[in-house]
């Protein structure tokens, strides 16, 4: 298991919220297709227990409305993310998302279609800079209980550090923390939050 803290002093609200990421054991790959999916989702509620449990919160009923957005128990919020080789969860008093994915080549129509090119004048424009500006959009539009279909009213506002940056979406500011890890990055609505990842 590796534990990765950042700013672990800080006092901000006294609020630290657990992300919990879980490595896709190599079993899962002979699954079917379709128990892939199951047994992903099923892995991905492994990890939000974790994270409701270090959060000292009893997971409940969990329900999504008619987009599949996580809906709140007892006023708290829920996001889950499964990949191939990740999956990751987390709760939060507040709405948030969580994201992962894996750091790879994108074709240039990709990156015209996540960012305008102003956005892209905020940070070099690599393929890890795609991936942060892609993985925040989707965290945040998840925490808006949005999808993907906004991708481009969500834009990337300050880029002050490798590891943070600022969205704005439907008028309200978004703060994003990133976590790098085996070629893979993740990425979460932090706001006014200290953030505290599990990788296992």
């Amino acid at each position: 298991m590796v534990k990765s803290t950042r700013n672990p002093k800080s006092k901000i609200q006294n609020h630290t919220l657990y992300p919990v990421i879980l490595a896709v054991p190599d079993t899962a790959k002979a699954l079917t297709p379709r128990e892939r999916v199951k047994f992903l989702s099923r892995h991905a509620r492994r990890a939000l227990e974790m994270s409701a449990e270090k959060s000292s919160i009893r997971l409940e009923a969990l329900e999504q409305d008619e987009r599949n957005a996580p809906l709140p128990f007892n006023g708290t919020y829920w996001s889950i993310t499964h990949k191939n080789e990740y999956v990751g969860a987390v709760v939060c008093p507040s709405p948030t998302g969580i994201d992962i994915e894996k750091i790879c080549r994108r074709s240039e129509s990709l990156f015209r279609k996540t960012a305008d090119e102003a956005e892209w004048a905020l940070a070099d424009k690599t393929f890890t800079t795609f991936f942060r500006y892609w993985t925040a959009k989707e965290a945040v539009l998840k925490a808006a209980g949005i999808g993907l279909r906004d991708l481009s009213k969500c834009r990337i506002r300050r880029v002050p550090g490798l590891h943070h940056l600022d969205v704005e979406y439907d008028g309200n500011k978004w703060q994003i923390e990133h976590n790098f890890f085996n070629s893979h990055i993740a990425s979460i609505v932090k706001n006014d939050f200290v953030i505290e990842w599990t990788i296992c």
